[in-house]
């Protein structure tokens, strides 16, 4: 099945371009629903749509704000997913989940398991690495096949080791994935994703049927 894709000039232009999509998600949820929940990012793609996030919806009453990856650090290292965007993005009236890096691998990934549950993501914001891994799910790693809902990870290829992650079926529940690529260094990795799924890149695993990616044209070269 043919991905849907977006290609935008710039990662200035897709950073606004991800932010209106993510305010739409949201608007679209609290009407059907009366909540939203959003998961977001770490990583350098997404941080730019975050910043442009606050001046572009005041009112955020009702939207839960998850993630979809954690390192194991506190929060005020600058390693940490949360603390990035939290530098970026407000959102007052939200309700934040970060993921308990803290407490370590198999202690974070049970906890934030019991409190993200059932619960369905209205839409989930996901980047990809030059080895065309998202979240902490990487290429042929044993953890590709877990069940669940999250998952400790100890010996990530990618410093640091240890992080918590939402297993590849929670994010494929997401009623809609969104992946953000920009930068010539992700151009392969995305063909590569763009072809089919394979589990040397992980990104191509996630869900084609709700995938969107908003790539630039440097991932996209023509």
């Amino acid at each position: 099945m043919a991905v849907q894709l977006v290609r935008q000039p710039d990662p200035e232009t897709l950073a606004r371009q991800a932010a209106r999509d993510l305010i739409a998600a949201i608007a679209e949820a609290r009407e059907a629903r009366g909540v939203a929940h959003a998961c977001l990012a770490g990583g350098s793609t997404p941080m730019r749509c975050y910043e442009l996030l606050d001046g572009a919806l005041e009112d955020w009453t009702g939207v839960h704000l998850w993630y979809g990856d954690e390192r194991c650090v506190p929060f005020d290292d600058p390693e940490s997913n949360h603390g990035q965007v939290k530098d970026r993005l407000r959102a007052r009236g939200a309700t934040w989940h970060p993921m308990p890096g803290t407490l370590g691998p198999a202690e974070g990934a049970r906890e934030y398991s019991s409190e993200l549950g059932s619960t369905v993501l209205d839409i989930t914001h996901l980047g990809m690495g030059p080895d065309g891994h998202t979240a902490s799910l990487f290429p042929n790693h044993p953890l590709l096949d877990a069940h669940g809902i999250a998952a400790g990870i100890s010996d990530s290829p990618k410093p640091p080791p240890e992080r918590i992650t939402l297993t590849l079926s929670k994010l494929n529940e997401s009623r809609r994935i969104v992946l953000l690529v920009t930068g010539e260094g992700k151009s392969e990795a995305l063909a590569r994703v763009m072809a089919g799924p394979d589990r040397t890149y992980p990104a191509s695993l996630l869900d084609r049927t709700k995938l969107l990616v908003m790539a630039d044209n440097a991932a996209l070269p023509a």
